[in-house]
């Protein structure tokens, strides 16, 4: 759907990754979107850096995920799960007010191409992206499909420096500028 075109010159760099899934029902073994993001990351040359479950709570997810931003060996961190409208689905409160950044263009894009897949029922998803620190952070739905659609259709390309005519890593060395 939307165009990728990669520089065939320019060497790959691989990005180290850390998934997070917000579930009160999920544990690791169980968590199969956020290994499906490990499995498709890994397939495209990145390293799953870690990966954990925490509860639906504001406290842990934040805990967590800053946990990792303040890590120099993790370059972007992912979530999954929590972004719907149940009284219980609170990651993008969790992390929203922690964006120095917020990356209004992700969301868009998301829901542009999710709803190629799954129509309108994109718009039940709450699904964000920011900047926390100099790392960035993408906030996913926890289902595989939406996940899936997610990297396919637009962190695949834009974690690939090799991606033109721009990407994330390319920004990534200029993120602490003031």
């Amino acid at each position: 759907m939307f165009k990728s075109e990669l520089d065939p010159d320019r060497p790959f760099t691989p990005l180290s990754i850390a998934v997070l899934a917000v579930s009160d029902t999920r544990t690791l073994e169980t968590d199969t979107a956020g290994a499906l993001l490990k499995e498709l990351m890994e397939a495209d040359g990145h390293r799953c850096a870690a990966r954990a479950v925490v509860r639906d709570d504001i406290q842990q997810i934040r805990a967590q995920v800053m946990a990792w931003v303040t890590d120099p060996g993790i370059d972007a961190v992912i979530t999954t799960g929590g972004t719907g409208f149940s009284g219980r689905d609170v990651t993008p409160e969790a992390l929203e007010p922690l964006f120095a950044k917020r990356m209004e263009g992700f969301s868009v894009l998301f829901h542009q191409y999710s709803a190629t897949t799954v129509g309108t029922s994109s718009l039940q998803s709450r699904a964000t992206g920011g900047l926390i620190g100099e790392t960035f952070v993408f906030v996913l739905p926890g289902s595989r499909g939406a996940c899936r659609d997610a990297w396919e259709g637009i962190l695949r390309a834009q974690l690939d420096n090799r991606h033109m005519p721009c990407n994330f890593v390319e920004l990534m060395p200029r993120l602490a500028e003031r």
